[in-house]
């Protein structure tokens, strides 16, 4: 009777563990710190682009067109009463785009999960989904204007108009994705057409919804501030006070919002990427890295 020695994982002097497994086992210390360095060069390099337009392409009376960042800092950032009417604007943003979202998200999974049960429905209704994202979305702003109102109803149907197509698209994606051997083992069970849908069917096709949430949540930021800048009515948001400070001509007021409105958008898109790892994150990684 033979007997084997194995022997442990040779380490290389770049800290990659290889051994016998299908995979090699690689120490995330360098990629971590890769990962955390790499953004902050880009961040460098765009800070110095804004610094030479700044210095070097404007002329020192327009600058305020292009005001440095360290004015953006102090006369923005760091003065109160400008802060407050951007935090208060930020909040009501907030509630706009989220609002909006929500409303996206239920109306886009139904729409969705009708077209996934049977083709005439998808062959009679994706059409207009398209048709709707494909409409420019400032060519209804007036129509819904007079229709709604210029207030927080007409805010709210511009984002999801904005955020619904990416729902309905991925989810469809998602819930037509089944391995069809999948689909064949359900119908050997005598499985019912919800008990597939909701067993199978939304199972599999998390991984996309998300994704198509990830994608709406910042276009509904994006709604909400253009319904602000094109309504002017209400309540401000984001985009009223953009608009009020490009019109005084409020250079480090105007950047200082423009970035707010930037983080907000960041802040949504990873808020629902971190909900999807948290949801289907771990064992959709574990089939893709067997796969």
């Amino acid at each position: 009777m033979s007997s084997t020695v194995q022997t442990p994982p040779a380490t290389s002097s770049e800290g990659v563990l290889s051994g016998g497994g299908a995979a090699p086992l690689v120490r995330r210390r360098r990629t971590s710190l890769a990962n955390a360095l790499l953004p902050v060069g880009v961040l460098l390099v765009l800070l110095g682009i804004w610094y030479a337009i700044t210095y070097l392409v404007l002329d020192p009376d327009r600058r305020f067109l292009m005001p440095p960042p360290q004015d953006v800092v102090t006369e923005a950032f760091l003065d109160g009463p400008t802060m407050a009417r951007i935090g208060e604007a930020l909040w009501n943003t907030v509630v706009v785009s989220f609002t909006g979202l929500a409303i996206a998200i239920a109306i886009g999974i139904a729409w969705a999960v009708l077209m996934s049960q049977a083709k005439a429905a998808e062959r009679s209704l994706f059409p207009y989904a398209v048709a709707l994202q494909c409409i420019p979305i400032l060519a209804l702003v007036p129509l819904i204007g007079f229709w709604f109102g210029f207030g927080f109803l007409s805010r709210v149907i511009v984002c999801v108009l904005i955020a619904l197509f990416p729902i309905v698209s991925n989810t469809l994606f998602g819930l037509q994705s089944v391995d069809r051997g999948m689909h064949e083992l359900f119908d050997l069970h005598g499985a019912g057409r919800f008990t597939r849908l909701v067993k199978l069917q939304f199972p599999a096709a998390m991984p996309a919804v998300f994704a198509g949430f990830r994608i709406s949540a910042g276009l509904s930021v994006v709604g909400a501030i253009v319904g602000d800048i094109f309504f002017k009515q209400g309540t401000p948001g984001l985009g009223i006070v953009l608009d009020n400070f490009r019109s005084r001509l409020q250079g480090a007021e105007l950047f200082a919002s423009i970035l707010v409105a930037a983080g907000l958008g960041i802040a949504v898109f990873l808020l629902f990427g971190w909900l999807g790892k948290l949801a289907v994150g771990r064992w959709y990684d574990q089939a893709r890295d067997a796969g």
